[in-house]
């Protein structure tokens, strides 16, 4: 499925080539992208899609393009190493199931995240066709028939996903995604609410950042820890916005009262943390903490 990814398309397309014995690409850049041209190299049927701005529908439609027993799912910024297609290989010879998830190995600012929820970050991409199907939302679930299985977490038998190269295409996906996610929570009858714009951020960093122990990840971490914080930020910005920014009263003490139960979270997960590198309590809690 490529949108603007056509210059690290052949990169794709060639950890494919020697298991794939059709290879269909979705097309969905303007006229002129060089798309048709990396796909005669790579003998690709080229199927255009007009321009979505999440990938649920076009996945559905790329299933039905390809005419093979079995379909690998990969995007233009994804590879799969050797090792990894002889293994799919093997499952398609003997499979045990009709469909199959697989740990995605994502590259983001240059490094591997092994921690911060990014890994395994399981997902399904390999199956017969007809056993699976995507709900045409943003994030949609696989819809799914027949016994599933999971191909064992390893780097080897993983997905590359060279995840987000720059901040500004971190800035610009997220611009995106955020607008389809605050319209996905009007259309379900969310009404905008101001503890959200503290609570909702400050519980996807304590997940990534401290319950997924993205401090393992170093300074990544802590960047992807906050960046997804901040996009959760912007998407109930956005709901307030489609309300047209309503003006609304805080009572200052109800702010007091968020802030120090907001602490509380982050005093257990900071505890918590130190926990498991000293081995020792600095205070003693007595019940784990919410995170999204």
């Amino acid at each position: 499925m490529v949108k603007e990814e056509v210059n690290v398309l052949e990169r794709a397309l060639t950890s494919i080539k020697e298991i794939a014995s059709e290879i269909v690409i979705v097309d969905m850049t303007p006229p002129g992208f060089g798309v048709t041209k990396i796909a005669e190299k790579f003998k690709a049927n080229v199927h255009r899609h007009t321009f979505v701005n999440y990938v649920e529908p076009v996945r559905n439609f790329g299933i039905s393009k390809a005419t093979g027993e079995w379909v690998l799912i990969l995007d233009p910024d994804e590879e799969i190493p050797a090792t990894l297609g002889k293994k799919l290989l093997a499952i398609a010879r003997k499979p045990g199931a009709s469909y199959f998830r697989i740990a995605r190995k994502s590259i983001v600012f240059g490094k591997w995240l092994k921690y911060s929820r990014w890994w395994p970050d399981y997902n399904i991409r390999f199956f017969k066709k007809g056993a699976v199907s995507w709900d045409e939302e943003i994030h949609g679930v696989p819809k799914t028939t027949g016994k599933g299985a999971d191909i064992l977490p390893e780097e080897s038998f993983a997905i590359i996903h060279y995840h987000y190269s720059s901040i500004d295409q971190y800035l610009e996906r997220m611009n995106r995604y955020t607008s389809i996610q605050s319209h996905l929570k009007t259309d379900e009858g969310y009404k905008f609410k101001w503890i959200d714009l503290i609570q909702k951020p400050l519980a996807e960093f304590l997940s990534r950042f401290f319950a997924g122990e993205g401090y393992k990840d170093g300074v990544h971490g802590l960047s992807v820890s906050l960046l997804q914080a901040f996009s959760e930020l912007v998407v109930y910005l956005k709901i307030w916005q489609s309300e047209k920014f309503e003006d609304r009263e805080i009572d200052i003490f109800e702010v007091k009262k968020v802030m120090t139960d907001e602490q509380k979270i982050v005093n257990y997960w900071l505890n918590d943390a130190l926990f498991k590198k000293t081995g020792k309590l600095v205070h003693r809690l007595k019940r784990k903490f919410r995170i999204s």
